[in-house]
Formats: structure tokens, C-alpha cells, sequence
């Protein structure tokens, strides 16, 4: 049995046009016209001689003539096939026409007489024969599954997916503007890396056959970024995938999308700014009073995002300071959060991302992390228990940290040895030292903010889109037996 899939009559019209010497997967249509330009500039264009191309979604057969719908990316318009216009064989070969065929016509653009814009075709090429049918009839792909494995038939179905993706694309290009605009470089580091750093995260592992050495998919493109800082770029950042093998659920995909950059002689608190401005940015391009729905909830964007104190938010949240390790286990346990295996301080994260960031719905900086869960950032001044790291959270979601970043090597060395001796044993099977990185930093790198943001988040939240496999259009699920 052929592994494609087909239904029997579509093949028997595809036999048909190959022995009346149509080629059945046709070649470019030129000079065609977006049909959303036509429609839109009827007046002008009516009774003149139009090209279109689109697939087929609606056929009415009456007889010695047929109505068809075609749809292109910008719209859709009725085309008018008549036997009397295109002659008895032409008008044999649109017999084998079907909802899901694409289909080039030439023709005039007029009205019919209940007023609706129509192509009259005098000639037309076939352009795809699709051998199977559209998914219900143009009315949409229901099952969620489905969705996600035949993104496809999700998009030519339901518009309002192909709507956000598009969005999607613009969100990720007015980035780029926003960026390059302020002097940002775009680069590219590897995805597969020797080491696995830049992140506490689980690896992919791979193996280069020729150099016979394992690698492992980058979960994160921190120390090559920081590098080009050492190497004098002063404003770097890459729109780049990660890679991380941990769970999945609607905040989680293994493969993801991050904006990641570094600024050379700036802060975190420069991060902050920078942050605010492009997701105030973003918001305003999709509404203009920069206040979005999402969920149950709208999202300001336009007024100054909140700033709270990590330690101080904890404290208010459950009752008892951060450092209360005995009340911290004691309510780890009330939340059924499993703390085996979990040291004294993150646990205290995972407390505080049950009891405060779960509860944040407006955008809200959370400044001065403890300083143990961020090895890769300089502590606050006078107060060594605290780093210079803010996590932005909004609607309960972390959409990405940003710190003033460690510099000295030395320092640099101790927190990633204790980082290594905290992790357990099958962790440290891939987890080691990157001491080219260290010897990056002994050659000087100078003080630097840097930002991570999760832009399928950042498209969840602008989309107003619940779930990040709505935003990713081939997300990742267990293989089907289809």
C-alpha cells in the first residue's frame, strides 16, 4: 500500500487530466493579482481582464456552468466557469476541479446580477491537484491534536491561527527594528556546543561522527555572547532557538525561541529600561492604548510596569522571611512541591513562584534575586546575599530574567565549582566547567547588562493566546501511528 494517502475519484480526475496532456502539478502563474487588490479596487479594475490564482474552497456545479470560490493569502473572490466561454474540451478539463485544487484563471472581473464580484473566466491552469479532501469544508479544524500535527490544514482552515503567526513574524521583526535602531548587532553562536552552559537546564546530547565527540544542543547562547563582549562587540543579541530537555506543558515547549543580548558599561537596571520600552512598544502596535486582552484579563502595557523586591514579596506572600528555611519546607509541603533533591534556596524559589509569581497579572519587575540560584551575576553592593537580577512576570508567567553580569574571573570560577558540587550525579554526567569561558573573562570583559526574554511568550501574551503550542507552529508531540 502507497504510503500517500489519496481518495479514489480525486486520483481518477488526476488520471483524467494527465491523459487529456494537463499537467496536473502545473508551472508559475505570472502576472497574477492579489485578489484582496482587486476586490478592493473593483470600481476601477471592472470589466477589464484579471489574472488570479488561489485554492478552491467552494464548488457549485449547475449544469453548463459551475461557481467556484478561490482563496489566496490576502482573500477570496467567486470565479464563473461557462461552457459556452471556454468550449466543450476546456470545459471537460474543469470538470476535474475540486474544493482543495489550486487553480490560475484569466478572465473578466465583473458583477453578477445579485451584485457579487466575480471572475468570468475565459481560460484557467491547473496549478495542484490535491488528493485528498479540505478539512470540513472550510469551517475549521477542530481537534487540538489534529491542529498541532497537520499545522497545515490548522492554517488553511482556521484564519485566526494563520492571523497570529503572521503577528508572530511582525512581532519578531519589530524586535530586530527595535534593537538594530538603538545600535544592537544581530550574530549567530553555535547550537552545538562542547559544554552545556549559560543555563541550569537539561541538555539534548548529540555525537559529531568525524571529530568522534559528543555535543550538546545549546540551552542557552550566554558564553558565546559574552565572548563577543571580551572581543569588543559592546552590543550584541541573537534571536535564537534553545534547546532543553524538561517537561512540556503550556508554558514549555523543549525547543524554544529567546531574544538574548548584552550591553557593554550598562546594568541591569539598563535592561529594565530597554525591556520596558520594546514590550511597550510591541503592545501599542497591536492596540493603540497598549492595552491587550489576555485570558480573563487585560494587560497594560502603557503605564510604568510595577518593580517589587524578591525577598520582600515572599515575606508579604507567605508570612515568614526567605530565610526561615524550616517555615519554607514546611510550606513547599503545604503546595505539594516535591523539595527532594532541592537545596535551602530553591525551594525558596519554588515557594515563590507558587505564592507570588503566580499571583502577578500586570507587567512586574521582581528585583534582587538571592544570590545562589544566579551564578552568573555580580551581587548587590553591601548586601552579598542578593544579585543584580530581575525576572519580568506577567499574567503568572516568567517572560525572562536580566542581570548585571559577573566579570571576574576568579569569582566566575568559584560559583560555577559550587554550581557543579550542588548538582546531582546524573546531572554532573554533562554538566562541566567552560574554562574556555573563563579565560575569555581573564582577558577582560567589561561591565555589561545582559537579557534573555522568551519570545513565545512574548507572542502568547500579544496574541492572547493561552498556550505556547497555539504560538509554535510545529510544536513538539509524541509520535502518532498516522
Amino acid at each position: 500500500m502507497s504510503p500517500i494517502e489519496s481518495e479514489d475519484f480525486r486520483v481518477d480526475k488526476l488520471e483524467e487530466l494527465k491523459k487529456r496532456g494537463i499537467d496536473p502539478y502545473g508551472e508559475r502563474f505570472p502576472d497574477r493579482k492579489q485578489i484582496s487588490d482587486m476586490v478592493d479596487n473593483f470600481e476601477e479594475l471592472e470589466d477589464s481582464t484579471v489574472r488570479a490564482a488561489g485554492r478552491i474552497t467552494n464548488h457549485r456545479a449547475m449544469g453548463k456552468a459551475t461557481f467556484m470560490d478561490i482563496k489566496d493569502r490576502s482573500g477570496s473572490v467567486q470565479i464563473y466557469f461557462q461552457l459556452k466561454r471556454l468550449g466543450e474540451e476546456q470545459f471537460e478539463i474543469h470538470n476535474q476541479l475540486e474544493p482543495g485544487d489550486i487553480v490560475g484563471v484569466e478572465g473578466d472581473l465583473t458583477k453578477t446580477r445579485t451584485g457579487e464580484i466575480t471572475i468570468f473566466v475565459n481560460k484557467f491552469n491547473v496549478l495542484t491537484k490535491a488528493l485528498l479532501q479540505p478539512p470540513e469544508k472550510w469551517h475549521g479544524l477542530k481537534d487540538s491534536e489534529l491542529r498541532y500535527r497537520r499545522r497545515y490544514l490548522d492554517m488553511l482552515s482556521n484564519e485566526e491561527v494563520m492571523e497570529c503567526f503572521l503577528q508572530r513574524s511582525r512581532i519578531i521583526d519589530s524586535i530586530r527594528r527595535h534593537l538594530t535602531d538603538r545600535g544592537f548587532v544581530e550574530v549567530e553562536t553555535p547550537m552545538m556546543q562542547p559544554v552545556a552552559g549559560g543555563a541550569a537546564a537539561k541538555p539534548f546530547v548529540t555525537h559529531h561522527n568525524t571529530l568522534d565527540t559528543d555535543l550538546f544542543l545549546r540551552v542557552a547562547p550566554e558564553l558565546y555572547l559574552k565572548r563577543l563582549l571580551v572581543g569588543g562587540m559592546e552590543k550584541v543579541f541573537e534571536l535564537n532557538r534553545n534547546f532543553r530537555n524538561e517537561g512540556i506543558d503550556r508554558q514549555h515547549n523543549p525547543e524554544f525561541t529567546s531574544l538574548e543580548l548584552y550591553q557593554a558599561y550598562g546594568d541591569y537596571t539598563d535592561m529594565m529600561e530597554l525591556t520596558e520600552d520594546l514590550l511597550r512598544t510591541l503592545a501599542l502596535q497591536v492596540r493603540e492604548d497598549g492595552r491587550l486582552p489576555f485570558g480573563e484579563h487585560t494587560i497594560d502595557y502603557s503605564s510604568p510596569f510595577s518593580k517589587i523586591d524578591y525577598f520582600e514579596a515572599f515575606e508579604q506572600a507567605n508570612g515568614f522571611p526567605a530565610g526561615d528555611i524550616e517555615s519554607v519546607r514546611r510550606r513547599a509541603c503545604e503546595l505539594g512541591i516535591d523539595v527532594e533533591g532541592l537545596g535551602p534556596e530553591l525551594t525558596v524559589d519554588r515557594v515563590f513562584e507558587r505564592t507570588v509569581e503566580d499571583e502577578i497579572i500586570q507587567p512586574t519587575f521582581i528585583v534582587d534575586y538571592p544570590a545562589a540560584i544566579s551564578p552568573l551575576t555580580k551581587p548587590v553592593k553591601d548586601d552579598p546575599e542578593k544579585a543584580q537580577r530581575w525576572d519580568l512576570v506577567i499574567a503568572g508567567m516568567e517572560i525572562g530574567p536580566a542581570y548585571t553580569e559577573l566579570n571576574d574571573p576568579q569569582v566566575q570560577e568559584e560559583k560555577f565549582t559550587q554550581q557543579l558540587e550542588g548538582e546531582d550525579a546524573a546531572e554532573k554526567t554533562f554538566r562541566t566547567i567552560d574554562y574556555d569561558f573563563l579565560r575569555s573573562l581573564s582577558h577582560g570583559m567589561p561591565p555589561a547588562g545582559g537579557l534573555g526574554l522568551g519570545i513565545d511568550r512574548i507572542a502568547m501574551l500579544l496574541t492572547n493566546n493561552p498556550a505556547i503550542r497555539e504560538v509554535i507552529l510545529f510544536p513538539l508531540l509524541k509520535p502518532s501511528d498516522d
